[in-house]
């Protein structure tokens, strides 16, 4: 079985990592899988070493790739466009669409009119993005929740003899890091983070912020300025890029000085940095909105904090630094969680189930 999945961004984010780990499990199973982007956001390192990549905005190249290639099945993720590009290739095949944008406004251009294309279902990654599409949805289409999965034989807690602390990030002495993983733009929002690491620095020398990621973020500049001039560079280390594949390594490191993660979005469908962390047996500290409380337990496999509150958010990461047993129970926890909930082996194989199902079963 072949199939292609399209999406407008090439990203280092969590759709992307959910298909990267997606991917590799399906092609387990004798499903191939190629990706269709029409813009890269410097996400091409974390694609190509596992699946075909193709990369254009050319409208007939893209009807070609189609029509060429003759995919058994097709997943269209928040790409509009995408349903005029199978319409005018004449691809008659089984069409799965998934929703992943958090937000509604833009989220409604991808998915309020499929053209002449019939799409046979939704997938979505959350409960909470279940509620987000059915608002937008008009058609009688079946809406399915199929969690993000992840590798957990990759993403694990790694022995301190595994980790190399002089490559980057440099693992400081006698610093405890927060890791803030994610691009740098609005919905992320550093400047949240940028609030919380003022407070912290104010009351503490022993933390270490870890901003990782955001090279191609469209408000990388601004996040540059507002970091040097509020003189937060003491206290935020920020590394624009980091490869995927050296992550469990940064969640290692993290682990090693008895910090954990800090998320500060305003939105998410899903979360796959949080489901990395605990992974990793690194908790979590993230606000309680959309998602997120699905994924991170408050006070089992992380804390939760009130939207937009600093004390709040700040009072939650010195909670669990600053308590060597929580901090046991909460990585513990958390990376049994992952491994009954959200491994590959369960939210992957759903997805082959339903190839199968669609396709009629496994091409031989």
């Amino acid at each position: 079985m072949k199939i292609l999945v399209i999406w407008r961004l090439l990203t280092v984010g969590g759709v992307n990592a959910g298909w990267r780990n997606r991917a590799i499990h399906l092609k387990n199973h004798g499903i191939a899988t190629d990706f269709l982007y029409t813009k890269d956001l410097g996400g091409m390192h974390m694609m190509q070493d596992i699946a075909n990549v193709y990369l254009t905005k050319a409208k007939l190249e893209i009807i070609d790739i189609i029509q060429q290639n003759n995919y058994d099945a097709v997943v269209v993720v928040d790409t509009g466009k995408a349903y005029k590009w199978l319409a005018k290739a004449r691809y008659k095949g089984p069409v799965i669409v998934e929703s992943r944008t958090p937000e509604l406004i833009k989220l409604k251009p991808h998915i309020e009119d499929f053209d002449k294309v019939k799409p046979n279902l939704i997938i979505v990654p959350s409960t909470y993005q279940k509620r987000i599409t059915s608002i937008l949805i008009n058609e009688d289409l079946p809406i399915q929740v199929i969690n993000n999965g992840i590798d957990t034989e990759f993403f694990r807690p790694l022995a301190e003899d595994q980790l190399n602390l002089d490559s980057e990030p440099v693992f400081p002495e006698n610093k405890k890091i927060i890791g803030w993983i994610g691009r740098v733009d609005k919905r992320k929002n550093w400047r949240l983070l940028l609030e919380i690491a003022k407070l912290i620095k104010k009351e503490r020398n022993d933390i270490e912020f870890w901003l990782i990621g955001g090279a191609k973020s469209v408000e990388r500049e601004q996040f540059k300025e507002a970091w040097k001039k509020e003189g937060l560079t003491d206290i935020i280390k920020w590394f624009p890029v980091i490869p995927y594949q050296q992550m469990p390594h940064v969640y290692g490191k993290i682990r090693k000085s008895g910090g954990c993660t800090l998320a500060t979005t305003k939105e998410e469908s899903f979360g796959n940095t949080f489901i990395e962390a605990m992974a990793c047996a690194v908790p979590v500290v993230a606000p309680q909105i959309s998602a997120i409380p699905e994924i991170v337990k408050h006070g089992k496999t992380g804390r939760l904090y009130r939207e937009e509150h600093v004390r709040g958010a700040a009072r939650q990461i010195y909670r669990i630094i600053d308590n060597e047993t929580h901090y046991e129970n909460l990585s513990k926890a958390a990376r049994e969680t992952v491994m009954k909930h959200f491994s590959l082996s369960t939210c992957a194989e759903n997805y082959v189930h339903l190839l199968k199902k669609l396709v009629g079963g496994e091409k031989q």
